[in-house]
């Protein structure tokens, strides 16, 4: 077998880490931190490690970016939802809740936070 390529979880130093999205987790003790950080952050490098989340197609996003929607999406109490193609502009990065990532603005629709897997940098 081939050992895990991943760093052991800081917290209980077990082995089995694995990547969910852009963070590593551990089963062992459910800790969960940022790829970027990997083997060299641990706790004393954590405020020098910062999140990379990426859009649909791999591109780094930035606070300030626009992107652009690749599929529709369905939004609670709206009839149509937000079409792909829509130009959302000005995100926030954020550590939101179920891997919604990115705080918007979406003409017509208003505040809302959308996954990175769902959109593409312009």
């Amino acid at each position: 077998m081939t050992e895990n390529p991943l760093p052991p979880c800081p917290e209980c130093a077990g082995p089995y880490a694995y990547e969910m999205g852009a963070l590593l987790v551990c089963p062992e003790c459910g800790h969960e931190w940022p790829l970027a950080s990997g083997a060299s952050g641990g706790e004393s490098g954590g405020a020098s490690a910062e999140r990379v989340v990426k859009d649909a197609v791999g591109n780094v996003l930035a606070d300030g970016d626009t992107v652009t929607v690749v599929k529709g999406l369905k939004v609670k109490g709206s009839p149509s939802g937000i079409k792909a193609g829509t130009k959302v502009r000005n995100i926030r990065l954020v550590d939101g809740v179920d891997g919604h990532d990115i705080d918007c603005k979406v003409e017509g629709f208003g505040a809302m936070q959308l996954k990175s897997s769902v959109v593409r940098k312009v």
